[in-house]
């Protein structure tokens, strides 16, 4: 055991490193992140050293099971690419022309629109879609109106990982979690959302109270009407991630797998998006750009950190975390554990470890998985380590040239973040 273990925290040192300070090293000319080779290099380390065999390891990532890390892949990149065409085809950007439009010259109005807008656009596709598009049209609009950008990014970026557990295809880790231990798109909705509501409202409050101060001066300058170019296949993408949604809510009913759903939407979006742009000589940018800003680089990072926790439960490492915070008051143990072991690992590790820990008993307790999603999605707002998003976006504020140190986000993230994660769990205590 000692030696799975030892390996499994040099590793996570060293995700950890390359993730925090990859985007210093050549911010300008680094187009492929490179977090995923430190687990990459830990998995195949294990392989060679003969600690978990290959076919061991082929065996799990194959299984024909609810937590084969294929399948959720395949969920998780079918609705991201589906998200990311609607991006593509100048849909969020509309939206948020509007939005801010429709603020006026008040900051107050602005922030509240924003924090719902955010909220609303999380809930149907995905949190890092909307950090990563709301960001740098904050920053551009924000020097444009000659106000100060952080209470808006920040209430983004809380907003982004606070409604995201609404839905299971919120956050891949939802996805990981919840699907990967056969909950279906229905009762995972049954379940959180009064938690998500409870913690959605109480960051809007902390939120609000941090910056009211700074909201009450009126907004000088004003911003460009936001039109969309191609209205015909903003309606296509919309009309396929909507069926996708929709589909998935009765997958339960209709017995089919909600991967199997999304890779079917995501498949017909694109085979029917390219003959139609084709059709009206637009080219085929769109659907290139769109395949070339999936985030292919978490297949080796899944997929490795994978093998590591199962390198991990063989030698019972896992059925210890296990036995820690299983049992009574196990909603706030595994809440609390698994957001700060989110801000050590990073949430979608720390999401893949979970995943077993929470059924060391046997079969998944729910209470402890549904903490799990809580402390995996609130804990991206504690430290900029505590999602892959929250590195993101602290290098679009670099690129942006927008002053926020490691300290101040950790200062505004405990603020936020810590009674959130309680007003959630309690959310989830009445419910389960």
């Amino acid at each position: 055991m000692a030696a799975v273990v030892s390996l499994s925290l040099l590793t996570v040192l060293a995700t950890a490193a390359l993730a925090l300070f990859e985007p210093l090293l050549h911010p300008k000319h680094l187009s492929v992140r490179i977090y995923w080779v430190a687990p990459l290099a830990g998995a195949l380390i294990l392989l060679f050293t003969g600690q978990i065999s290959v076919s061991r390891a082929v065996d799990g990532l194959l299984a024909d099971s609810a937590v084969n890390p294929i399948k959720i892949l395949i969920l998780f990149f079918s609705m991201t690419l589906m998200s990311v065409f609607l991006d593509e085809a100048g849909f969020f950007r509309f939206l948020a022309g509007k939005v801010l439009r429709h603020a006026g010259n008040s900051q107050k109005k602005l922030f509240l629109m924003l924090y719902l807008a955010v909220s609303v656009l999380t809930v149907f596709t995905s949190n890092d879609i909307v950090v990563l598009t709301f960001t740098p049209f904050i920053c551009y609009f924000a020097k444009n109106a000659k106000i100060d950008p952080i209470p808006y990014l920040i209430a983004e970026f809380v907003a982004a990982n606070t409604w995201s557990m609404a839905l299971i295809i919120g956050n891949p880790t939802n996805i990981y979690l919840a699907a990967g231990n056969g909950i279906d798109f229905a009762a995972y909705l049954k379940v959180m959302v009064l938690p998500t509501v409870f913690g959605g409202l109480v960051s809007l409050g902390i939120l609000w109270l941090l910056f009211v101060r700074k909201l009450k001066e009126p907004m000088a300058g004003s911003t460009e009407e936001v039109h969309i170019a191609d209205p015909v296949t903003v309606t296509l993408g919309l009309a396929s991630l909507g069926g996708c949604i929709v589909f998935l809510a009765l997958s339960s009913y209709l017995n089919f797998p909600m991967w199997v759903i999304a890779a079917v939407a995501c498949l017909l979006l694109y085979a029917a998006a390219i003959p139609e742009l084709l059709w009206r000589h637009r080219g085929l940018s769109l659907v290139t750009h769109s395949i070339r800003r999936a985030p292919f680089d978490v297949i080796p990072f899944v997929l490795s950190m994978f093998v590591l926790v199962m390198a991990l439960s063989d030698v019972g490492a896992t059925d210890l975390l296990g036995k820690l915070v299983l049992g009574r008051g196990e909603i706030f143990a595994c809440g609390i554990s698994s957001f700060f072991a989110a801000n050590l690992l990073n949430n979608i590790p720390m999401s893949v470890l979970y995943s077993t820990v929470v059924t060391a008993g046997g079969s998944a307790s729910l209470p402890a998985l549904y903490a799990a999603v809580v402390g995996s999605n609130v804990g991206a707002f504690f430290t900029p380590m505590g999602a892959l998003a929250g590195i993101m976006w602290m290098t679009l504020l670099k690129q942006h040239k927008v002053k926020f140190s490691f300290g101040r986000f950790v200062l505004y993230g405990a603020a936020v973040s810590i009674p959130t994660l309680l007003a959630t769990l309690l959310g989830l205590w009445i419910m389960l």
